[in-house]
């Protein structure tokens, strides 16, 4: 029996205000849908027979189940079994939360994420020790590489079928864990934003004027997003143990600017007053005395004077499926061709 694989795929990732203020794209439901199919034909051509996927309020699942309908009439066999969660959504990241506890439990393989980082972060906080494998639908995609869904869905089949040894398949993950007095830890995969806005309005960081501090798992001058400011201060790799901490502010008060690109389309003037490494297991305690904390570009808890707060980076927290590594194995050892070609001739 092939292994089980699971897809959460957010129907409403992208929608944020960055929309307005910058120029994000946003994939309509029929898009994400058709990136579904894609990646669950190349499990099947993979030999995967099983996938479950989390049901939405949004209208995925009805294009995705008419695609597959219309494949079955068809006669095409292009694409395996899938059924759907036993859970009624209610259309918050409740449901993508709650679908990866499931698919946890269920013991899917693998689980391939459709969203952005903050659609990733949610799975990553439920799933435990299932890989996951990320393509990106959001605004701010930083964590989950952009890469054309097929290859992402070719490579988690192949690496869920054991064809690939682990060590090749998956790779170790980096995440940073934010504690605020006895409140249950929340985590960010890509970074952790303080900033000094006290109310919520919008959820989404862009108001370059508020950002006080920043911690980061990596540092990529190539992403989007607040990482993209220490990308470009100091690189520092996926795989690289520890992160980095930068202290911000207004950029005209700052002795060094850079300018980044903090949503797409929208490269504004940030504040740096000094950053330094940060490595792993040690914990770190923001400055700045009340505001809000933004995981992944989105605030999520507020603290005061009167609050401890604690930010620790560790390493190997979690796998994602090494899409890259096992693209190359397969064509190294042939995976994926069958027969014998005659000799070139000379």
């Amino acid at each position: 029996m092939s292994p089980l694989v699971g897809i959460i795929a957010n129907p409403v990732s992208a929608r944020d205000i960055r929309r307005v203020v910058a120029n994000a794209s946003s994939l309509q439901l029929a898009d994400r849908a058709n990136i579904v199919l894609r990646a669950l034909a190349a499990l099947c051509a993979t030999g995967i027979e099983h996938v479950v996927m989390m049901p939405d309020a949004g209208g995925i699942r009805g294009h995705v189940v008419r695609g597959l309908d219309r494949s079955a009439h068809l006669g095409e066999g292009r694409f395996p079994r899938v059924s759907f969660l036993d859970m009624k959504p209610a259309g918050t990241v409740d449901d993508t939360r709650r679908a990866a506890r499931m698919m946890a439990a269920s013991g899917v393989a693998a689980i391939i994420v459709l969203g952005g980082d903050g659609t990733h972060r949610a799975v990553v906080a439920e799933c435990g020790d299932v890989p996951v494998a990320g393509i990106s639908t959001g605004t701010n995609n930083a964590f989950p590489e952009h890469r054309e869904p097929t290859i992402t869905g070719l490579a988690t089949g192949l690496a869920v079928s054991g064809r690939v040894p682990k060590a090749i398949a998956f790779m170790a993950n980096k995440l940073i864990e934010v504690r605020t007095d006895d409140a249950p830890p929340e985590v960010a995969l890509v970074d952790v934003a303080f900033v000094t806005d006290r109310w919520v309005g919008a959820r989404a960081l862009w108001r370059t004027a508020t950002f006080r501090e920043l911690f980061v798992t990596f540092a990529d001058p190539e992403v989007i997003g607040m990482a993209s400011i220490a990308g470009l201060i100091e690189p520092i790799g996926r795989t690289e143990p520890g992160g980095m901490m930068v202290r911000l502010c207004p950029a005209d008060l700052a002795p060094m600017e850079v300018r980044a690109p903090i949503a797409p389309g929208l490269i504004e003037p940030i504040g740096i007053e000094d950053w330094r490494r940060m490595p792993a297991g040690v914990p770190f305690a923001p400055s700045l005395p009340a505001g809000a904390i933004a995981l992944d570009g989105e605030r999520e808890l507020f603290f005061d004077a009167h609050q401890t707060v604690s930010v620790v980076l560790h390493d190997n927290a979690f796998r994602t499926v090494d899409v890259a590594s096992v693209m190359r194995f397969a064509a190294a050892r042939g995976l994926m061709r069958t027969g014998h070609p005659a000799e070139a001739a000379c």
